[in-house]
């Protein structure tokens, strides 16, 4: 901004606000532009006000209501009414200081009554309190104060420092209960596939059971079919003595499976067979009595 004085006219530049004297006092105020003034008369420019909108950045530290000491960055915007800059110019000799001075004394009021936690959540309100004080204050001076932010509240690092370990221990404690939950759903997702493995591979023994009893049947009726003069017994004792034989080829030869010696011979192989048939013939009288 650039002021222009001489004897008989001065220039008042754009966004601006003159204050034209006369032998001392108060005469008028000079909108942007050339004015002429009559020394003879004692006229003159005294001064030039802007009337853009100004800006103050306050720093102030105060205590919260859980004595933590906090630093709060309040960034003030204010202009001068064009209408009232005599009282701009002539009331007030630093307006900085003065409203930094009003800042102070609106947060260092409201801060103390509130937790570190709700300052940060109500921060707004606490600009709101300092816009309205000012407002009150400042406007009979012919200031008017545009806008108030609170631009960063800055705890004590120790306090930041034990903020961010609580935050972290409350993460972890989150992260435990989700990996706990994780940790029973895949167990009990196992004991269900181990169940239905059970199950399955019970059916599958039964079946296959089903399917040799089948098989045992049909070989004992086409045998004493096609040979004649042989019973069911006899046929039912060869069928048992080569399951028997295969069994002990099929252990000879699989270098995996842990080997039982047994006593065995044909009177043994004949005890098993009777068994076998006992055990089909005591079912096959149950299913009858059913029936």
């Amino acid at each position: 901004m650039g002021n222009a004085f001489c004897i008989f006219c001065g220039c008042v530049d754009q966004a601006s606000i003159g204050v034209v004297e006369r032998w001392g006092r108060f005469e008028k105020l000079a909108e942007p532009g050339l004015h002429f003034f009559n020394p003879f008369a004692g006229e003159c420019l005294a001064g030039v006000l802007s009337t853009r909108i100004n800006s103050l950045d306050v720093r102030i530290e105060t205590k919260t209501k859980d004595n933590v000491f906090v630093q709060l960055l309040c960034s003030i915007q204010y202009r001068i009414v064009k209408r009232n800059a005599d009282d701009a110019f002539y009331e007030l000799q630093n307006p900085k200081e003065q409203i930094q001075a009003y800042v102070f004394d609106v947060v260092r009021a409201i801060v103390p009554r509130m937790t570190l936690d709700e300052l940060f959540e109500q921060k707004g309100e606490v600009a709101k309190s300092v816009l309205e004080e000012l407002e009150k204050v400042m406007g009979a001076y012919g200031f008017s104060i545009e806008h108030i932010l609170m631009v960063d509240i800055i705890p004590d690092p120790s306090v930041r420092k034990a903020m961010n370990e609580i935050n972290a221990a409350q993460r972890l404690q989150l992260a435990s209960v989700y990996k706990g939950e994780a940790e029973k759903v895949l167990q009990v997702k196992k004991a269900e596939g181990e169940a239905e493995a059970k199950y399955l591979g019970g059916v599958g023994v039964a079946r296959q059971r089903q399917a040799i009893t089948d098989g045992l049947r049909e070989n004992i009726l086409n045998f004493s079919h096609k040979v004649e003069g042989t019973s069911s017994k006899e046929v039912m004792d060869l069928i048992m003595i080569t399951q028997y034989f295969d069994t002990i080829k099929d252990l000879g030869n699989s270098s995996k499976n842990t080997t039982v010696f047994i006593p065995h011979g044909p009177g043994h192989v004949r005890d098993i067979g009777d068994q076998i048939r006992n055990g089909m013939m005591e079912a096959a009288s149950a299913q009858v009595k059913d029936e």
